[in-house]
């Protein structure tokens, strides 16, 4: 066997969302696709899910914030003729200023720093949200959403 395949996640988790409930229009749990459990020293914790519909409840992601960690949020649209499309409209608050995203879009939310709601106005298609949260290498560490076990 080759010496990477141990770093290669093909199987993810679906851990985030087991303590939320249902939520309609969303893929929940959403994937984990990267943390120490997964691949052992890699010290970053990788979350993605799709988002098809309108989400309900709306907002379901609360304010929170990652106290030891950055965070990378993505959001990606799925037309591939016009991938700057997000294809959809999400309102989400960054340190208390409302930020419009309706194109694929990558944010850097610094440790500390307070974020959302974020609050979906409309999904006219389906578009992938990812967050990246540095240096946690577990569900606990990461927090994603405000994920509190």
């Amino acid at each position: 066997m080759a010496k990477y395949y141990k770093n290669l996640v093909q199987e993810p988790k679906y851990e985030v969302g087991t303590v939320y409930g249902e939520i309609k229009g969303r893929q929940y749990p959403t994937m984990t696709l990267m943390s120490n459990e997964l691949v052992p020293g890699s010290n970053v914790y990788i979350e993605v899910g799709w988002v098809y519909a309108m989400p309900d409840p709306n907002p379901h992601i609360p304010e929170h914030s990652h106290a030891e960690s950055d965070e990378f949020v993505l959001h990606i649209g799925s037309d591939y003729k016009n991938p700057e499309d997000l294809g959809g409209e999400i309102e989400f608050v960054v340190g208390g200023e409302p930020l419009k995203i309706n194109k694929t879009s990558a944010l850097y939310v610094p440790a500390g720093v307070v974020h959302g709601p974020l609050t979906w106005k409309s999904v006219a298609r389906p578009h992938l949200q990812m967050t990246i949260i540095m240096g946690a290498g577990t569900l606990a560490e990461a927090a994603p959403a405000g994920y509190k076990g």
